[in-house]
């Protein structure tokens, strides 16, 4: 690596510029005999540098032109800055023929041939350059100034060139006749022509690749085609603007010149960096094989594109020198990571052959891209070299195409092992397939068996839903029973409340106490409708059970005079609007405790209380006590007659059986007698747990 380093140091300071000895002249003097051939005009060419840029014609005539040898050269030449500079050429005529020549110069971005007779001001004569050209015309024909002097006059000529780009073509002003233009012509024609083959050969070649990988990215959508794809197209789009840049050539990017400018160093990164990196990314598959590689590619990738931005950036603002610097640096720092990669994979290619078509591939880019640099380094220096690095040699047109035959090979061979492993694919499916049939064939049999046997279950099963069926419509026929019951108990229940309310009705009017009575009526008629309205329902609100009792015992308290006494306490906690229970379920047990709890002759004021209890999240207790003779005392007592049956309590008791039944609930009474449980108490306890459904 340190004899490569010092050759490049020698090579680059032994670097000389041949240059011919001459006496600066002030004016051209022309006479009768003159009629040179080609003239070299660097004596005669003063110049004039335009650092600023903004110097018109009428101010640079006006200004010290001086003779500078430096700003001529006949190679191309790095200057390091925007070459912006004015060329005065002052001829005098003393023959009595009119002097008729031509003036090359070379060709460059912008350059405008003016002429200023004596006494007289400057005039723009032609203007051509590389950002000016037209389409459809040889540039040849644009780039020859022509030098007119009428005989025994002076005429001076100015010249401005602007070359925007820091690698500037040659600049060597020389003057033709007719014929020596013409032979100067067809020689550089020829090796232009030569050249132009060669590119248009690769052009070629280059687009028949591209055709290919595009087919093949058809036929096997795979990224490796479309990178490789995008890769020629850049490098189609490169060497297309290498024509372009040539005089010889005609324009066919006229429209946008400035192309010329941001396809040269960016191209540059964007094929042979960041393509590169995506394809043998894609290629190698390095995700799976080597993902270390794949990491380093993906980052170098990432920040090759950020440069290409940074680089058209710098080309839009007119820092031509930048990208190229940008590049050196670029260049010079992966020369020894991409010899190491490529040694790396060397390693690995006995184990994937695809590493080998890659790696061959880039070798002869890197092989031919290093013999291009050390070629240009010595005509062009170190610079320069490198913004020609990609020129159109025999040596790199070799590499490119070398490199993307080794890739299109290589992806032609990775779709021959896809179509392998197809094809193994579909034999060990075609196996598998047959080992399917017998299977199936086993399979069948074993089917007919098992469908045999769930013929017999299915039928078995049939039988046992039918049955399940008839059990189901005779629980749906006991259920509608049971609900016909319900409604008869609730009509039962109906009349036996309307029997007693009428009799307390008529001890009321016998009394003839008419104002107690029509209260009476009008209470007993808002009972009858809650009590119609009650009938037709299964449940109600708690909120309206009290309410209906608190209106049936303010009609029985007022029956009763001052010797009733009654009180209804709700728990707080308990929601009265939102709880429900079975409708009329409390009524007849409230009606059997102040028909008996009254006629105590020991108390003379029969007390009732009602307590509703939220005993549990979903269970409510109800208790109806009171203070009257006891169960007991007053089946002993009783007096009625033997045909006479009080049924309110067992109607309720039916009820709470045929809702137990219905809505499988567990609703549970108990009726307790308090002298039973101490003789000196006397009168009954009914509680009622009624589960919240």
């Amino acid at each position: 690596m340190k004899r490569v380093v010092l050759l490049l140091a020698l090579l680059y300071t032994a670097h000389s510029f041949a240059t011919k000895s001459y006496t600066p002249v002030d004016t051209l003097v022309t006479d009768s005999v003159f009629a040179t051939a080609n003239m070299d005009l660097r004596p005669y060419m003063a110049s004039l540098a335009d650092r600023e840029g903004q110097l018109t014609i009428r101010e640079a005539a006006h200004l010290p032109f001086v003779h500078h040898d430096g700003i001529f050269h006949n190679y191309k030449k790095n200057n390091g800055r925007v070459n912006n500079c004015w060329l005065r050429l002052r001829i005098r005529n003393t023959s009595n023929k009119e002097l008729s020549a031509t003036m090359f110069a070379g060709w460059h971005d912008y350059m405008y041939w003016y002429v200023q007779p004596p006494g007289d001001s400057s005039h723009l004569l032609m203007k051509t350059g590389l950002m000016l050209d037209i389409g459809g015309v040889e540039r040849w024909d644009h780039y020859g100034f022509r030098v007119v002097v009428p005989p025994g006059s002076t005429r001076t000529f100015y010249l401005h060139i602007i070359n925007k780009s820091y690698n500037e073509n040659p600049l060597m002003p020389t003057l033709y006749n007719a014929s020596g233009f013409a032979e100067f012509h067809n020689k550089q024609l020829a090796i232009y022509r030569k050249e132009a083959l060669v590119i248009q050969v690769l052009l070629g070649m280059l687009i028949v690749f591209f055709s290919i990988s595009i087919i093949n990215y058809i036929q096997l959508p795979d990224r490796s085609y479309l990178y490789f794809a995008t890769y020629i197209l850049g490098l189609i789009l490169f060497f297309a603007l290498r024509l372009e840049s040539k005089p010889y050539q005609l324009s066919f990017f006229h429209r946008w010149p400035m192309l010329k400018y941001y396809w040269d160093v960016p191209g540059l990164l964007f094929c042979f960096y960041l393509m590169y990196l995506l394809f043998g990314n894609t290629f190698l598959n390095l995700r799976e094989r080597y993902p270390f590689m794949e990491r380093v590619f993906t980052w170098v990738a990432a920040i090759v594109g950020g440069l290409i931005i940074v680089c058209m950036y710098c080309i839009a603002t007119e820092r031509y020198h930048l990208p190229t610097i940008i590049y050196s640096y670029v260049y010079f720092c992966t020369l020894v990571p991409l010899l190491a990669i490529f040694i790396a994979l060397a390693k690995r290619s006995r184990h994937h052959p695809l590493v080998r078509f890659f790696l061959f591939g880039s070798v002869c880019l890197y092989l031919a891209c290093l013999g291009s640099f050390l070629m240009h380094i010595r005509p062009l220096g170190l610079l320069s070299a490198l913004g020609e690095l990609a020129a159109p040699t025999i040596l790199l047109i070799g590499g490119v195409l070398l490199q993307a035959m080794f890739f299109l090979a290589g992806l032609s061979y990775r779709n021959k092992l896809v179509h392998h492993e197809r094809t193994k694919t579909q034999e060990l499916l075609i196996k598998q397939l047959n080992k399917n049939k017998e299977l199936q064939r086993k399979l069948n049999e074993q089917l007919e068996e098992l469908v045999k046997e769930q013929t017999t279950e299915i039928l078995r099963r049939k039988q046992e839903l039918e049955e399940q069926r008839k059990k189901q419509l005779e629980i749906e026929y006991d259920k509608k029973l049971t609900e016909i019951e319900l409604k008869a108990i609730r009509a039962q229940i109906n009349p036996h409340f309307i029997f007693n309310c009428l009799n307390s009705i008529q001890l009321f009017v016998m009394q003839r106490d008419y104002e107690y009575a029509q209260k009476y009526l009008s209470d007993f008629s808002y009972l009858i409708r809650k009590t119609l309205d009650f009938s037709r329902r299964n449940f109600i609100s708690l909120a309206d059970e009290i309410t209906y009792l608190n209106t049936y015992l303010g009609l029985e308290k007022m029956r009763f005079e001052n010797r009733m006494e009654y009180e209804i306490i709700v728990d707080p906690v308990i929601a009265t609007a939102e709880l429900e229970i079975p409708a009329m379920l409390l009524q007849p047990y409230v009606e059997n405790a102040v028909k008996h709890g009254m006629t105590n002759p020991q108390q003379p004021i029969g007390k009732l209380s009602i307590h509703f209890n939220q005993v549990a999240a979903d269970m409510l207790e109800c208790i109806v006590a009171d203070n009257g003779i006891g169960i007991a005392k007053s089946k002993s007592l009783r007096t009625l007659p033997k045909h006479h049956q009080s049924s309110g309590m067992e109607i309720s008791l039916n009820r709470a059986e045929l809702l137990n039944k219905m809505y499988n609930t567990e609703i549970v009474i108990e009726i307790i007698d308090k002298s039973a449980q101490n003789e000196e108490e006397s009168g009954t306890v009914v509680r009622i747990l009624i589960p919240q459904l």
